[in-house]
């Protein structure tokens, strides 16, 4: 096992890569890719960092010089002959040659694009501009090292055996939520934690950790390269960025009304199984599934990622009763903001009225809260989304209107087309 406080130790004294590969990736973000390059290969985006956690300035703790190295770095990566066998050769989601030939020769052959980085006000404004299936690959990883990077400054000046306690105890506190999940029957949980991890080392120990903890009730990572290293599933389906560019790429309102739906049924072509995951709530979750072609109703289950997760779960049971489905067979699968206790609380809420499952981010790869100096190294929401395609403006409304973006009179006029409502503001965890 890797002694991850001496690793941490020795970062003080030599550059180490925080990202080392390609795939050190989401499993969502290679399907998205392939689905791209299929269907909008020329269009031009802008993906732009934005931390929605203003009170920690990444550009006072991170050096601007070791961030430079460290996205040069990654932009020296391609994929490795392993890497790209695993891709073209593994079974995911049952099915074989996931990932097409023509896809895969073009990844082989890709280096990922410039970026552009200056300091504001004590933040890094960082922004990719570009093809979109290339620019689109820069969002997990820079987010990767951003967050490792704000990790390893808030730890340098601790001596080698404070480090060897601080990770004791975060591995302590991992341990027991395991035991506190291992007796909830029919659990399927997944780890989701990659965009905003502590550290690449420290993501793969909880992966390790949830293998042997949890066994069979631990179904897989979203991370690419910790599930081909450990044999384990690799998890994931769609984002929100799909029908904010294709929304974006919309010309009328009555195009953009539409828009959602044509990034599915694009998807619908690609996939089926438990790959038909509706991800609802980009412009209102209430809105999406009551205009909603009747096709849709058949994928196969649905992923809540903002409001409220149980009141989000039956607005989905109601939608499937009123389209004729049985809830009982449809795959539930929340992804915000989870820990323990919110775990427990929607499985017994929801098992056995739905199939349920847990993407569990943050608070799995990333609690430290309390363990260093009061807060110094809470979790916060740091994100990069699409900002711009061809030149408009990419809006996210979200069923939590603290994870809104985009222009205030663009929010307006996707609210009035979306027939968006009056929503709850709930606070942004992580």
């Amino acid at each position: 096992m890797v002694d991850i406080a001496t690793r941490v130790w020795n970062h003080k004294w030599k550059i180490d890569p925080i990202v080392r590969s390609l795939i050190d990736t989401d499993f969502y973000k290679l399907l998205m890719c392939q689905s791209v390059y299929r269907n909008k290969p020329d269009t031009q985006v802008t993906f732009s960092l934005i931390n929605r956690s203003a009170e920690i300035r990444l550009a006072d703790l991170i050096d601007e010089g070791e961030l430079r190295e460290q996205l040069d770095h990654i932009r020296s990566l391609s994929l490795s002959r392993g890497e790209s066998t695993w891709l073209r050769g593994n079974t995911f989601y049952g099915k074989r040659q996931m990932f097409r030939p023509d896809f895969m020769e073009w990844f082989e052959n890709l280096r990922l694009p410039p970026y552009h980085l200056q300091k504001r006000d004590g933040q890094y404004e960082l922004t990719f501009e570009g093809a979109w299936p290339e620019v689109m690959l820069w969002e997990i990883p820079a987010l990767a090292v951003l967050m490792e990077l704000r990790s390893r400054a808030v730890l340098r000046d601790l001596g080698r055996f404070e480090l060897q306690v601080l990770y004791a105890r975060a591995m302590t506190r991992v341990w027991e939520k395991v035991e506190q999940l291992r007796d909830l029957e029919k659990l399927r949980l997944a780890d989701f934690g990659t965009r905003r991890r502590h550290s690449f080392l420290w993501q793969d120990w909880c992966v390790q950790a949830m293998m042997e903890g949890l066994g069979e009730k631990f179904v897989g990572t979203s991370n690419c390269l910790i599930a081909k290293n450990r044999e384990v599933e690799a998890i994931g389906t769609n984002a929100h960025e799909l029908p904010m560019v294709y929304s974006a790429l919309a010309e009328t309102d009555e195009e953009l009304r539409r828009a959602p739906y044509e990034v599915l049924a694009d998807w619908h072509e690609e996939h089926d199984g438990n790959l038909r995951i509706i991800l609802p709530d980009t412009y209102g979750t209430e809105g999406f599934l009551k205009h909603a072609p009747d096709w849709l109703a058949g994928w196969t289950g649905i992923r809540i990622d903002s409001g409220d997760p149980a009141e989000g779960a039956e607005t989905a049971i109601r939608w499937w009763k009123e389209r004729g489905e049985d809830p009982s067979e449809k795959l539930v699968i929340f992804s915000d903001g989870l820990d323990v206790e919110k775990v427990r609380e929607l499985h017994n809420q929801f098992v056995g009225r739905v199939r349920v499952s847990f993407g569990w981010g943050t608070l799995l790869t990333n609690d430290f809260r309390g363990l260093v100096d009061g807060q110094a190294l809470a979790p916060f929401s740091l994100v990069c989304k699409a900002v711009s395609a061809n030149g408009r403006p990419t809006v996210k409304l979200s069923d939590n209107p603290n994870k809104a973006m985009g222009p205030a009179d663009e929010i307006e006029r996707y609210k009035r087309v979306f027939d968006v409502g009056q929503q709850t503001a709930l606070e942004v965890v992580v």
